[in-house]
């Protein structure tokens, strides 16, 4: 539970700071955010067929 309103805390003050900062700002944090997510991913799918 109070994960769950750690998360909903950061999301709040994430979101409350993309509304203060230009757009071109945003769209780059919000780029590189999904990029990382994306090497994480494909990280993980590759360690875990590995480990099959």
């Amino acid at each position: 539970m109070l994960f769950i309103v750690a998360a909903f805390l950061l999301l709040g003050f994430l979101v409350g700071t993309a509304a203060h900062i230009p757009l071109p700002a945003t769209l780059a944090a919000a780029a590189a955010i999904g990029a990382w997510l994306l090497v994480f991913a494909v990280r993980e799918r590759k360690h875990h067929r590995a480990g099959s």
